[in-house]
């Protein structure tokens, strides 16, 4: 097992599945930011609080809402599952955030570095932002104990866009594994 802390503990068993978010850099204000950390001894509630926050977001960067910019999120998502860097189970690109969830194969931070490098450079690109951040930092993730756990999970990320009023059925999401099955 391997573990890592920031703002965040990680700990990532191998051969199991992780669920895993990040967000938009500058999605959540920094008073937030800051009282979340207060939760720290608590991540779920950390990640509850600040997910119902970026589901709700009017304000805020919103770039992952251009479909041009979320398809570069979707191509490196699908891209790192050819590579056969993770398994990929399910994922969402909303507009301020993404959730995966996914067996890795290699290190998570390799996986996420791939993703958000990528996917940075071609959206900073698009929207001609040169040296500024994309994505926060930080990300959120939680390994899977069970195949029951699997599936919430899973249901979970692709009802993401339903719950926040974007979609009235997930598979209407363009950028969705529940769009292709």
């Amino acid at each position: 097992m391997s573990y890592y802390e920031r703002n965040l503990p990680h700990w990532h068993p191998e051969g199991r599945a992780i669920f895993l978010t990040w967000r938009l850099h500058g999605s959540l204000s920094a008073g937030f930011v800051h009282s979340l950390r207060k939760l720290k001894e608590d991540p779920r509630k950390q990640f509850l609080e600040a997910e119902q926050l970026l589901d709700a977001a009017v304000t805020g960067p919103r770039w992952l809402s251009d479909p041009e910019i979320a398809g570069y999120v979707e191509e490196a998502i699908q891209r790192g599952a050819e590579l056969g860097h993770y398994v990929l189970h399910a994922y969402v690109v909303m507009p301020n955030h993404v959730h995966m969830l996914l067996e890795p194969r290699v290190a998570l931070r390799r996986i996420t570095g791939g993703i958000k490098g990528v996917s940075a450079r071609d959206a900073n690109a698009t929207l001609a932002r040169t040296g500024k951040p994309f994505w926060q930092d930080e990300s959120f993730d939680h390994w899977i104990r069970n195949g029951a756990q699997t599936e919430r999970t899973r249901n979970y990320i692709e009802h993401n866009p339903v719950k926040a009023g974007l979609a009235k059925h997930p598979e209407e999401w363009l950028w969705s594994s529940a769009r292709a099955r």
